[in-house]
């Protein structure tokens, strides 16, 4: 059997081609992918500096909503690569079913931006109700989401975006206050809020003085992205003397069983907030498989509110 998959050339591209169908290896069941969510890994991996873990597949597409082959049920898939295909081979402990009420394509962009939230504000910095949180990137797919989930813990919500017109739509989505990344002085005026207990990171390098000095007294740094650099200086004195911590985490590389904890957290908090509607995740773009290209593209410019979706298989077979 073979399938349709979009692969990434020696220079760099992503192109069509027929592959044989993944064989799954014990404790992995196959899905038929009805849809693949885009991520900045995805981007980074096609353009050679981000390679898949050891063992993982070498196509692109960390997330995907499809169904089973074995029992037909509709599910989503945390994975360490291989989603844009037609059928994936993923480990069973990372299946979630779909959400209730969930489209079945849409629930493609779900999965990876719901387990990097709940892992990084809830499991790691802990974030509490009452505390501030300051999330930056907020139209993307992760703050979108962190922005509402941060809400619904009782959080405090700050956000940065990257024009005037973006402030609008995060505040609707939930953020107490908002600044143009790019016209405002972002260290004085989170200082002027008082400061921010956990600070959401995705930019690296570039911002971690600054990040330490919005931190308050026992504040936590979560660093889950290097866009900005992946090196950068750390007032260390200033650390300490606020007693903060740095973390820094990704959640492609982790085992099965640490995956699966996340995802048990993720399915207990966040499922049942999407099937009130309290929670959504915004949908910039759907395109066909073999577009993944200009899905790549819309990426890397930036300003898309939102996650960008593959769609691959039919919805409703």
């Amino acid at each position: 059997m073979t399938m349709r998959a979009m692969t990434i050339t020696e220079d760099h591209r992503l192109e069509l081609a027929e592959l044989p169908e993944p064989v799954p290896a014990p404790g992995e069941v196959l899905v038929d992918v009805v849809a693949a969510g885009v991520n900045r890994a995805d981007v980074a991996q096609t353009a050679g500096k981000y390679p898949p873990p050891p063992g993982a597949s070498e196509l692109p597409g960390l997330e995907i909503s499809g169904r089973r082959r074995d029992t037909g049920e509709a599910v989503v898939a945390l994975l360490a690569g291989g989603g844009y295909a037609e059928v994936v081979a993923v480990p069973e402990d990372q299946l979630l079913p779909l959400p209730d009420g969930a489209d079945p394509v849409d629930a493609a962009g779900v999965v990876e931006v719901a387990a990097t939230v709940v892992s990084n504000l809830v499991l790691e910095a802990g974030l509490a109700e009452g505390e501030t949180v300051l999330i930056h990137g907020g139209t993307g797919g992760i703050g979108t989401f962190a922005i509402q989930l941060a809400r619904q813990l009782g959080a405090r919500v700050l956000t940065t975006v990257g024009s005037d017109e973006a402030i609008p739509t995060v505040r609707e989505l939930g953020a107490d206050m908002a600044w143009n990344r790019h016209t405002t002085d972002l260290l004085e005026a989170v200082r002027e809020t008082g400061g921010a207990d956990v600070i959401l990171d995705v930019v690296g390098g570039p911002t971690l003085g600054d990040n330490v000095s919005m931190l308050r007294e026992h504040g936590r740094l979560v660093i889950i992205g290097t866009l900005g650099g992946a090196s950068g200086e750390l007032p260390i004195g200033l650390l300490m003397g606020k007693r903060a911590r740095v973390i820094g985490t990704t959640l492609r590389s982790r085992p099965t069983e640490g995956k699966r904890t996340i995802l048990e957290a993720t399915h207990e908090l966040v499922w049942p907030l999407l099937a009130s509607g309290a929670l959504r995740l915004p949908v910039h773009r759907r395109l066909p498989l073999e577009r993944a290209a200009e899905a790549h593209a819309i990426l890397r410019e930036g300003g898309h509110l939102g996650k960008v979706l593959l769609e691959v298989g039919p919805a409703n077979p």
